[in-house]
């Protein structure tokens, strides 16, 4: 045979008794959940789930499953990557009780999702604390609300499962409504709050569904949201939504919660007569691009007193935008002199429409999250039934959550991996390879010198020990 032209060095392969440790970047995850005192809130909120005296406590059933998922598990048979190294990851429970734990799920769901959304808004407020002056809730005012978005998606489902349907794209599964905050562009790429698992036919446009999900999200908030005597500090909360959250019963919900709202309009067919002065842009103002950046092509204007709007809440505005057609797309009938019209419906206090244009459109940051939320465990919904599914959508959703507030506690402004997806963490420091030894009758994990990025993990470490000990360093 000839020899051939290797593409990468030939090393032989044997197998070593030395601990070896895949995923040890997930260390930091580790630490950060101990910092949070995730185990001990875990035994206090959702002890009934496992038998008294059990080895397994909520928190080592639930920390471990949120871990895989952060580091790209799909499956709680996923675990057996880290049983391969109990002296970093503990002794980890079977899959077989981990199946037991959700069947106590289904039992009685309720109680769970109680138990878990308390669970979450602890460790919440913990993280955003440790955020000190980047903490969303010292940061939100009336002026720049906190802004949650409200989105529905689609997860297909391959097999028959309690509460399946058919989807609106011809597919099968669920349709998932997903609640997220943005911490806005330079702040981090934002987290879950909440997701409502539906069957695949449920409607986009349900006003219910939004109350809901909303209402679930707000209590998912710091005790920092509410006001004296508990109730919702609405006037600094903005909700985003695409057009089928325009329904006058939520938009007036939401008013009477003080809350506000910047929805997509579809601007009736009706009335389009009354916009074909778009060719005059004496009233218009330029947009903005999302850095502030005036566009020369797209045009926004305040048009209430064009536009009459019927029963809406008051101080409800109509804005439309104005560009021009997009490369390849298709001219509908609302499309005047080449210009594509779009509209949105806002109660802001702030005034500057192209400001406001540029807050509403930023509203596609929510397929992000949402695309993180799916890689993090909504994307599989392992199990038949639908209130195990639901519990492993929330357990997916905190998975997902455990990065955006590394970012948000540990990273400071400007660091380059505080918009990072979940796919950057994963293959840039969660697969990090290390070993066990032992040194002075204690267990250390080493880490590669030549990681690509040592510098990362340090910073995080050192950050999760200042979290750990919030006390002053002594000059």
């Amino acid at each position: 045979m000839p020899n051939l032209s290797r593409t990468f060095p030939s090393l032989p392969v044997s197998f070593t008794g030395q601990s070896l440790v895949s995923h040890a970047g997930t260390k930091v995850l580790t630490e950060f959940l101990d910092a949070l005192d995730f185990g001990r809130l875990c035994d206090d909120r959702l002890g009934q789930f496992v038998p008294a005296g059990a080895r397994h406590r909520p928190g080592r059933l639930i920390g471990p499953l949120a871990l895989m998922l952060t580091a790209g598990g799909e499956h709680a048979s996923d675990l057996d990557i880290f049983r391969a190294a109990p002296d970093m990851f503990g002794q980890l429970p079977s899959n077989a009780t981990v199946s037991r734990f959700f069947e106590r799920t289904v039992a009685n769901p309720e109680l769970f999702a109680y138990g878990f959304e308390t669970l979450t808004r602890e460790l919440r407020s913990r993280a955003w604390e440790a955020a000190g002056n980047r903490n969303p809730a010292v940061r939100a005012t009336a002026a720049d609300p906190l802004i949650i978005d409200l989105d529905a998606t689609l997860v297909t489902s391959h097999s028959d499962k309690e509460r399946v349907a058919g989807t609106y794209k011809g597919g099968y599964g669920f349709a998932p409504f997903v609640a997220s905050a943005d911490y806005g562009t330079a702040n981090g790429t934002g987290e879950i709050l909440a997701v409502l698992l539906r069957p695949g036919n449920a409607g986009a446009n349900s006003a219910d569904d939004h109350i809901r999900v909303f209402e679930t999200a707000t209590a998912q908030l710091p005790a920092a949201f509410n006001d004296a005597v508990g109730r919702l500090d609405g006037k600094r909360i903005l909700v985003r939504t695409d057009s089928a959250g325009a329904s006058r019963k939520f938009l007036w919900y939401l008013h009477a919660a003080g809350a506000q709202f910047s929805v997509s309009y579809p601007v009736p067919a009706a009335k389009a007569h009354m916009i074909d002065w778009i060719n005059d842009k004496t009233n218009w103002q330029p947009a903005l691009d999302q850095h502030g950046n005036e566009r020369t092509d797209a045009w926004v204007i305040n048009a209430t007193d064009i536009i009459p709007l019927t029963d809406y809440p008051p101080g409800t505005n109509i804005y439309l935008r104005a560009e021009p057609l997009h490369p390849g797309a298709q001219p509908t009938l609302l499309d005047l002199d080449g210009h594509r019209i779009t509209a949105f419906l806002t109660n802001s206090p702030r005034w500057h429409g192209p400001f406001l244009d540029a807050r509403h459109r930023a509203r596609g940051r929510c397929e992000n999250r949402i695309k993180t939320l799916k890689n993090t465990g909504l994307g599989k919904l392992p199990f038949f039934d639908f209130a195990a599914n639901q519990a492993w959508a929330n357990i997916a959703a905190l998975a997902g959550n455990l990065v955006s507030w590394l970012q948000l506690t540990a990273l400071p402004d400007g660091h380059h991996a505080r918009n990072w997806d979940i796919k950057a963490w994963r293959y840039r420091l969660f697969a990090a390879a290390g070993k066990i030894i032992s040194r002075a009758r204690r267990k250390h994990l080493l880490l590669p010198e030549k990681a690509a990025e040592r510098a990362l993990i340090a910073r995080i470490l050192d950050a999760i020990e200042q979290l750990r000990d919030p006390r002053p360093v002594p000059i």
